[in-house]
């Protein structure tokens, strides 16, 4: 999951882009209103984590801002403000779940990733992916082979499904660098073999039928058999 932080507090920002980037997503921050709207308005986020009270903008506006543009990408709310009708307005301006500070971190990371299931719930028309007998739950992210259930991390999974949308075509590292860990360059990492490794070891292993292939000098390809 693709999210923005947009908290001016550094220490508070700094601990949740860390946590969430340890469970697996790819995390931006703005430390100004004026800064994240510029980047929800640019950049396609999966869900926003506002702090109601930002220097230049505050929270409320920026969701009525973004609302005003277009822009549905589910909210999560923080504040240190615990009272009621401040919450009420949170909500009524086109925020989608509030936490109140001082919060667990487990608790976020359970809204952040609940709250993103119920969106796609309701954006997704077709929520599966199929190559042979493997399947993907694009809601809930589970993951079955020949019906048996597959537990894999949040960057195993992403990685996979980002195979699978491309089934049949090779994936360079490049690509695989971009578009699952947010790298623009190649820093000489085998983090991607490492991944494949694992990953390969979950899918195919105890399969006569092996789906995940690597493509000599190429990069990576999950091909349905013919």
């Amino acid at each position: 999951m693709k999210i923005l932080v947009i908290e001016d507090d550094a220490k508070i920002a700094g601990n949740i882009v860390g946590y969430l980037s340890n469970a697996g997503h790819c995390v931006d921050a703005a430390d100004t209103g004026p800064t994240g709207l510029i980047q929800c308005a640019s950049t396609q986020y999966d869900l926003l984590i506002v702090d109601r009270m930002l220097p230049g903008l505050d929270g409320i506006s920026l969701i009525k801002s973004i609302r005003q543009q277009g822009i549905h990408t589910p909210v999560l709310m923080v504040t240190a403000l615990t009272d009621v009708n401040q919450r009420v307005e949170g909500l009524e301006v086109g925020a989608d779940d509030y936490l109140c500070k001082p919060f667990a971190f487990a608790e976020l990371l359970a809204r952040v990733e609940a709250l993103y299931r119920r969106y796609k719930t309701n954006t997704i028309d077709e929520p599966f992916l199929q190559v042979h007998d493997l399947t993907l739950n694009l809601v809930t992210h589970e993951v079955e082979r020949a019906g048996e259930k597959i537990q894999l991390k949040p960057r195993e999974y992403r990685l996979l499904e980002y195979l699978v949308k491309n089934v049949n075509q090779v994936v360079t590292r490049s690509m695989l660098l971009e578009k699952v860990w947010d790298y623009y360059f190649d820093p000489q990492t085998n983090i991607i073999d490492v991944h494949i490794s694992r990953l390969r070891h979950k899918i195919d292993k105890n399969h006569k039928v092996k789906l995940i292939l690597t493509i000599r000098g190429a990069g990576y390809a999950i091909k349905a058999p013919r």
